[in-house]
């Protein structure tokens, strides 16, 4: 299968171009509802006159990424939020990770993405935004997925985790012979916290999300040379981490503009 290009087009369409169970992962961030014009491009997401219709959007562009994801495959939606009238906060990654789980997705987790250089904000009744989300969804109850570690400073592993309270017999067990349950050498599971900058591209759009989310998604979702896919593809910042990790990637862009930079 061809491997490396993007598709240039409406996501909803492009998509059927792609083989049913041809790609072990997608990483990926939709234009956010309500918040900007992208270019003017016709067919655009996020531009819809309710957030149920951009809702049900998703949807059908996520029944795709569904049937052209291998069975133990993933999909990791990077989604962030808006305000709607009278100041209301949307929920809007929640309502769209509600509507995915009823259409048949598994929501295994969700994660905080904490900005460590957020957007200022000129608002002094409520506090500034500094988070997004990401969804890892999954196909099936068991899926691929590469355990990442993260450091942590030596002793910092509380005096009752080691002492074994609040653990099974079996951790209990792997402790005595040395290991605490989820440490190893000053090394811990990733928490569902990410600590990531923004990152920025004079180029394109300014929602671009960094490399290290990339690569942590990309770790974790796949193995060298599987497919990852970003069905909006943006600057290619998938595209650009997939390849540095010898991944293969296809991409999906509404904008034929992106495709130079990507």
């Amino acid at each position: 299968m061809k491997t490396n290009y993007t598709l240039i087009g409406d996501v909803r369409e492009k998509l059927k171009e792609l083989p049913e169970k041809s790609i072990q992962m997608c990483v990926t961030s939709p234009p956010y509802y309500n918040l900007r014009d992208y270019d003017n491009q016709e067919n655009q997401l996020g531009l819809e006159k309710t957030p149920e219709e951009f809702v049900a959007n998703l949807v059908e562009v996520f029944a795709e990424v569904h049937r052209v994801l291998r069975d133990d495959g993933t999909l990791w939606l990077n989604l962030g939020d808006s305000y709607l009238k009278d100041k209301q906060l949307g929920f809007i990654p929640q309502k769209v990770a509600i509507a995915l789980q009823e259409w048949g997705w598994i929501l295994r987790q969700d994660i905080i993405w904490a900005k460590k250089n957020c957007m200022p904000e000129s608002v002094k009744d409520r506090f500034t935004k500094s988070h997004e989300y990401i969804f890892l969804f999954s196909k099936q109850p068991k899926y691929f997925f590469n355990q990442v570690l993260e450091p942590v400073k030596k002793n910092t592993v509380k005096k009752r985790t080691i002492k074994g309270i609040g653990m099974r017999p079996d951790e209990i067990k792997k402790l005595k012979k040395g290991g605490i349950a989820g440490y190893t050498n000053n090394m811990r599971n990733k928490r569902s916290v990410w600590n990531m900058k923004t990152a920025s591209y004079k180029e394109a759009h300014f929602a671009v999300f960094p490399p290290e989310l990339a690569e942590t998604c990309i770790k974790a979702g796949s193995n060298e040379k599987d497919i990852v896919l970003d069905c909006f593809m943006g600057s290619g910042t998938t595209a650009m981490v997939a390849q540095q990790h010898s991944r293969k990637w296809i991409g999906v862009e509404l904008n034929p503009e992106y495709e130079k930079l990507i």
